[in-house]
């Protein structure tokens, strides 16, 4: 029952990854498919564990070695991966980093509220701005690379990125600026948060660090009890009855 609710847990996290429209989880599985592929396989795994589940206390019950030892098998198999995946994940942390920063700049460069296609991918980075009090990756210059701004002479501004009161009920598209004499500006003149949001989410990381190690431990914890549970019972299984397991 425990892996079966671990598989719950799993499946409906890959679920979430996919649906999520409105969070910093939705601009990187919109833009890269290496999260969505990622996606796909939590939801595989967490359906794999909870048929292991099933299988595992199957196996307990009726005392069938062969169904004990599958369980063990692939719950080997999906232990290794997540070390494997956490290992890549570590070692490779830079690459991913510089992936990020190329898929925020190019929706930043991209940025069109007129734009219907990137609807959901941009109300998703606006949401993330909005929440994180921040303004485009490394800081509000990213948004001078914005053709409609540049059009602009830098006249207006991300609505989202904004730390002025005025703003507060619109939370997309681009707002107008007081214009200079000189009918031009930067982004040094624009009322918004000068933090960039790449330090937002090392930030929002580094402080939820440990609720996701515990996570990952603890799912860790609980598959290795499995697989010795498991392989104690083969061992004190001294013969077989295939009558007991139920007929379909």
């Amino acid at each position: 029952l425990l892996f079966q609710i671990l598989g719950a847990v799993i499946l409906g996290f890959g679920i979430w990854i996919l649906a999520d429209k409105t969070s910093f989880i939705a601009v990187l599985q919109m833009s890269s498919p290496s999260l969505k592929t990622g996606a796909y396989v939590l939801i595989g795994v967490g359906a794999l564990t909870m048929l292991m589940g099933f299988l595992g206390c199957l196996g307990a019950v009726n005392e069938i070695r062969c169904l004990l030892g599958l369980y063990f098998t692939c719950l080997m198999v999906i232990l290794i991966t997540q070390v494997a995946a956490g290992l890549v994940i570590y070692f490779q942390k830079e690459t991913l980093k510089e992936e990020l920063s190329h898929i925020v700049g190019s929706l930043i460069e991209n940025y069109d509220p007129l734009n219907d296609d990137e609807r959901n991918l941009q109300d998703a980075w606006d949401y993330v701005q909005t929440q994180i009090a921040c303004c485009g990756w490394t800081g509000a210059k990213d948004w001078e690379n914005n053709e409609i701004l540049i059009n602009q002479s830098m006249t207006a501004y991300p609505c989202s990125c904004s730390n002025s009161s005025k703003d507060l009920q619109v939370d997309s598209g681009f707002c107008n600026l007081d214009v200079p004499v000189n009918g031009t500006a930067t982004y040094a003149d624009w009322p918004v948060h000068e933090q960039g949001c790449m330090d937002g989410v090392e930030k929002w990381l580094k402080d939820n660090l440990g609720i996701i190690l515990g996570v990952c431990t603890g799912v860790a914890v609980i598959e290795l009890l499995g697989m010795i549970l498991s392989i104690s019972l083969c061992k004190n299984i001294h013969s077989e009855d295939y009558t007991k397991v139920p007929k379909s």
